[in-house]
C-alpha cells in the first residue's frame, strides 16, 4: 500500500498553510491511508551550505521521511508571489530523495494574483526529479 507524507513548511504557528496540511492530514487519517506528518518548524534543519548540512540529524530524518514516502503533499506560504523559502531549503537538503515522487500542493497566500507561484518550484521536483506534480493545487488566500 502507499505511503504519503504531508509537510508543513512554515514558520508560523498559526498559519493557513498549516491549517490547511493538518486538515489534509486529518481527512487522510480518517481514510486509514498510511500517512505521517511533518512540520519542519519543529525540526533543527540548517540552511543548506552544499557541504556539512547534509549530514545533520533533521536533514538525515527529512531526507529518509521524503524517501519513504510514494506521495507527498507539501503545505506551503507564498511571500512574494513565490513558496516561502523553508521550502526551497528544504528540497536543498534533500535532494535526490524526492526522485519519482508524487507531489501535491497546498497554498496558502495574501492574495488572488500568486496562485501560480509554485510553478517554478513544481518545475524544479518535475525537471530535477521526474516528480509527477498533482495539476491542481489547493490555494487560500486570507479571505478563504
Amino acid at each position: 500500500m502507499p505511503k504519503h507524507l504531508v509537510i508543513s513548511t512554515s514558520g508560523n504557528p498559526d498559519s493557513n498553510s498549516r491549517r490547511m496540511g493538518r486538515t489534509a492530514f486529518a481527512h487522510l487519517q480518517k481514510q486509514k491511508v498510511d500517512c505521517d506528518w511533518i512540520d519542519i518548524r519543529e525540526m533543527d534543519l540548517p540552511l543548506c551550505d552544499a557541504d556539512k548540512c547534509y549530514g545533520m540529524p533533521a536533514s538525515k530524518k527529512l531526507s529518509a521521511a521524503i524517501e519513504n514516502a510514494d506521495g507527498i503533499l507539501i503545505a506551503a506560504p507564498v511571500y512574494n508571489y513565490d513558496v516561502a523559502a523553508a521550502a526551497k531549503n528544504m528540497i536543498e537538503l534533500t535532494g535526490s530523495a524526492w526522485e519519482d515522487k508524487i507531489v501535491g500542493f497546498l497554498c496558502a497566500a495574501g492574495g488572488h494574483a500568486s496562485y501560480m507561484s509554485v510553478m517554478a518550484y513544481a518545475n524544479s521536483l518535475m525537471l530535477d526529479f521526474r516528480c509527477v506534480i498533482i495539476p491542481r493545487f489547493a490555494f487560500a488566500t486570507s479571505d478563504a
